[in-house]
């Protein structure tokens, strides 16, 4: 940030020379700030911010809460400090500044940083004619546009700009102004050229021709540009520009390739993938996604160019992603035209858009991870499934000679961040692990035998497998299914499960049903995988202990999901699940709290805890109700000495 707001402010005939090689103050502002917009993640979507148990602070990354980090850290370095890795930091950072650093230190980049804000919020505005700003729209226009005409390039400007005539002929061709000058500048320009292009007074490749140059003027330039074709494609105000190679490119030559590819990536999964075919010809693309992938063609693959593609490569594959099917495959089929070594990158990118716009799509996707985890798909007792069929070998092009089907957990893990709707996960996780218990128990024992399985057999072995067996399957299910839940939507949508998904499940009688069962074995099963579930997610969200931070929540929120399991074995509540289920599912969950995470009881209610005690009594499960209460600390001492003198009576 220092360097950028010393280095932008400085004319560009300033310069050095290190190692016999001429470095001018804009070639040094534009690595510092394309190191910094990387650092930001400024090319991302929002939803990449916010991972797991870590939510976004504010709306996403900013410089802001770069400088929090920053400062938090310089607090913290008096402290003990048990990470390797913040004591190492905090040590940096204080030896550089001892005191905190905010945003207002950095004139220059607070006010880039609030007009980039502004582009994105919403169409330009507040341009004044012949202030300083227009004047240098004018000197830009003219530099990136010199080899057309006077008349066009006066129509270019009113285009955005409100011009009041082409910039004056002394104008020089390359302003003398400081980086920060500039890129206030630069969105006013970029319009003005889209619009032109829009209006037929400036060609397509003329438009990508002037954006290079003004990239090549000034490279930081290029994270302004892309700021504004993000935001333009969201705003749907532009007519799509035809791919038909006269006027834009064509994907035509490769798009077929780029089609059967994605097909071969996705086999795995059984998703059918639109058709190419279907795609009106020529092909179209949102004409700011046109202008942005025609600028990305122009650079030369080397090493030059390399740092500024690395900020807009993601930043176009995100876009392109954004935009309607089949707008990704069209960008990945003219970019294998120019880079075929990224072909196989590229076509993985455009594989994983089929899920973004499409929730049936993730559903699939989701149910062929207990697939190829559970081993479904195969024999039960020969498949190994694991987290060998889950992952596979990773992505590799070079197996068999070419792209070869990619393992569906590999597939979500490219995919999750980018999945708009997370509310819906919770219920059709739910509902693929009631269907993976039924599968484990109807394909690995014979349907004469499992009337003769109890939950209280643990050694036998009936039909194809044991009890054991079946039961290790059904902890991998729902360990699975708690996963995929916690990388989904952490805290807040595991949050939702335990206060109204599983309640809601419960309480339903619709889709809890699920092709009933006559074998309690089935339903005591799901009641068992429902409790691993349950605990599972709980652990991810708030710890077993009371270590994290996270943990400070937990009372609250487990507390009001206890309150409703003591509030339906009281009969206040009615459920409409198989009743089978349900013991089994309050059964083991008490167990596994009082077994695995004995502080979640003893943060409970005592209240809560003696009605969750007398409810398993009831059902003749007085030594776990004993359990329970000795676990919840001296305030159930009491209780449990009440049931152990009832029990001898």
């Amino acid at each position: 940030m220092t360097i950028c707001e010393v280095f932008g402010s400085c004319v560009p005939n300033v310069s050095w020379t290190v190692n016999g090689e001429e470095i001018s103050a804009h070639a040094v502002f534009s690595n510092a700030f394309a190191l910094l917009l990387k650092l930001w993640r400024f090319n991302h979507p929002p939803l990449e911010y916010g991972v797991g148990d870590v939510p976004p602070v504010g709306s996403q990354l900013t410089p802001e809460y770069l400088l929090l980090v920053r400062n938090s850290l310089v607090s913290s370095s008096g402290n003990v400090l048990k990470d390797r890795n913040r004591i190492r930091l905090s040590a940096v950072v204080t030896a550089s500044c001892p005191k905190p650093i905010f945003v207002d230190s950095f004139p220059k980049l607070k006010v880039w940083y609030r007009q980039h804000q502004a582009c994105i919020a919403a169409p330009l505005s507040g341009l004044i004619p012949e202030s300083s700003v227009h004047q240098l729209v004018e000197v830009l226009l003219t530099m990136i546009f010199r080899k057309i005409n006077k008349g066009v390039q006066s129509s270019a400007t009113s285009g955005s700009s409100s011009s009041s005539g082409p910039a004056s002929e002394d104008s020089p061709l390359r302003p003398q102004l400081s980086a920060w000058d500039i890129l206030e500048a630069v969105p006013y320009v970029v319009d003005a050229a889209l619009s032109a292009c829009a209006h037929g007074q400036v060609t397509p490749r003329e438009l990508a021709t002037g954006l290079k140059d003004l990239a090549d003027f000034l490279p930081a330039s290029l994270a302004t540009i892309v700021s504004y074709f993000s935001a333009e494609v969201t705003r749907g105000i532009w007519k799509p520009a035809l791919m038909n190679g006269t006027d834009w490119p064509s994907p035509a030559a490769n798009l077929s390739n780029v089609e059967q590819h994605i097909k071969k990536i996705l086999a795995a999964t059984g998703i059918n993938v639109p058709s190419l075919a279907a795609v009106n010809s020529p092909a179209t693309l949102p004409l700011p996604l046109a202008a942005f992938l025609s600028l990305t063609i122009t650079y030369k693959l080397d090493k030059v160019s390399q740092r500024f593609l690395n900020l807009a490569g993601p930043a176009l594959e995100s876009l392109a992603a954004d935009c309607p099917w089949p707008c990704m495959p069209i960008v990945a089929s003219l970019w294998t035209q120019k880079a075929k070594r990224w072909s196989d990158f590229l076509v993985f990118s455009a594989s994983r858009t089929v899920f973004l716009h499409d929730n049936n799509a993730v559903v699939q996707l989701l149910r062929s991870c207990f697939t190829a985890t559970l081993g479904l798909n195969t024999n039960l007792t020969t498949s190994r499934g694991g987290v060998a069929g889950l992952l596979g070998h990773g992505f590799d092009s070079h197996i068999n000679g070419g792209i070869s089907p990619v393992a569906p957990g590999i597939l979500y893990l490219r995919v999750y961040r980018s999945v708009r709707e997370i509310m819906f996960l919770a219920e059709e996780i739910i509902f693929l692990l009631m269907q993976s218990v039924r599968e484990i128990v109807s394909g690995g024992v014979s349907k004469q035998t499992r009337g003769k399985l109890r939950k209280t057999k643990i050694g036998p072995v009936y039909g194809q497998i044991s009890f054991d067996t079946a039961m290790t399957k059904v902890k991998l299910a729902a360990s699975l299914a708690a996963t995929l839940l916690w990388l989904s939507g952490g805290q807040c949508l595991i949050q939702c499960l335990l206060n109204e998904t599983l309640p809601s499940w419960f309480i339903s009688v619709e889709r809890s049903a699920l092709e009933k069962e006559s074998e309690e074995i089935v339903s005591a099963f799901r009641g068992y995988a429902l409790a691993y579930f349950a605990v599972s997610c709980g652990a991810f969200a708030w710890g077993v202990d009371s270590s994290s931070p996270a943990s400070k929540r937990r009372p609250k929120i487990l507390g009001q999901y206890f309150e409703f399991i003591a509030s339906a074995l009281d009969g206040k509540i009615s459920l409409g699940c198989d009743s089978v289920v349900w013991q089994a599912y309050v059964s083991r969950f008490i167990s596994l709290l009082v077994g695995c995470t004995p502080n979640w009881v003893v943060e409970m209610d005592v209240d809560v805890l003696m009605r969750l005690s007398k409810g398993l009594v009831q059902w003749s499960e007085g030594d776990l109700a004993l359990v329970l209460l000795t676990t919840g600390g001296m305030n159930t001492i009491g209780a449990a000495a009440e049931l152990i003198i009832e029990s001898e009576r």
